[in-house]
Formats: structure tokens, C-alpha cells, sequence
């Protein structure tokens, strides 16, 4: 199995280079490839920040490429749970950290955004002046 980085996927995704576009297909066409959580971190980034798609967007999108048959994603589980707090309105690098502590009593943050968005978290997500 082959490894591929932010910017196979991104060109896969946006064909905004026709040749590269057609590169990245071939891999992924020609065999499993596996896609680190840190790259689909990017990717959201890229994706929403370079190319202007809006969050629900890029969520069907990391969704929709997760899903090919010849994709393998480090952490299946971590990866739909993060894009389901997405499409609800978390940030997705927050909903990546939240899953990745789903075994800690809480979450430690400065972030008021990220304290408000999971509210409806199993992970407790707190300000630290709470938590002494």
C-alpha cells in the first residue's frame, strides 16, 4: 500500500490542474492508498481556506473520498465522527482533537468557539480556569 499526501488529494478533488488531476486519479485508480489523518487535516484546510468551499462542502467531499473503495484511512471511526461535528458546525481541526481525547475527562481550551460548539460532547470541553 502507497501513502499520498494533501496535494494528491486536493488535485483529485478540484482537477484545478488537469494534468496533476489526472496523475492523482491514476494512483488512487490503480490501487489502495492510505491517508493519514494529519493529510485529511490539511486537506480540510486547503480545501476551505485556498479554494473557498464552504464547510458542508468540504465535509461531502473528505466524506465522499474516504468512501472509495481504494482509499484506507488511518482512523475510519475518528474521521466520521470529526466530519459529523463539522457538518454541525465545529471546526474540523477542533472535532479532530475532541475524537482523538474521546478517552479523557476533559478538554482543556482558551478557545470560546470550541467550548461552545461541543456542548453536546461526551468529552467535557472547558476553559482551564475551570478545571482548578
Amino acid at each position: 500500500m502507497r501513502a499520498i499526501d494533501t496535494n494528491i488529494v486536493v488535485r483529485y478533488l478540484t482537477d484545478d490542474d488537469p494534468a496533476q488531476a489526472a496523475m492523482a486519479r491514476a494512483v488512487i485508480g490503480a490501487g489502495h492508498v492510505f491517508v493519514s489523518t494529519t493529510v485529511f487535516l490539511e486537506c480540510e484546510w486547503v480545501l476551505r481556506s485556498v479554494y473557498g468551499f464552504g464547510g458542508a462542502d468540504v465535509a461531502a467531499a473528505l466524506r465522499a473520498f474516504a468512501g472509495l473503495p481504494s482509499v484506507s484511512v488511518e482512523s475510519p471511526v475518528l474521521l466520521a465522527e470529526a466530519l459529523d461535528r463539522a457538518e454541525a458546525g465545529m471546526d474540523f481541526a477542533d472535532a479532530l482533537h475532541l475524537g482523538a481525547a474521546a478517552q479523557c475527562e476533559a478538554m482543556l481550551t482558551f478557545d470560546r468557539h470550541f467550548i461552545e460548539s461541543a456542548q453536546a460532547s461526551p468529552v467535557r470541553v472547558t476553559h482551564p480556569q475551570a478545571a482548578v
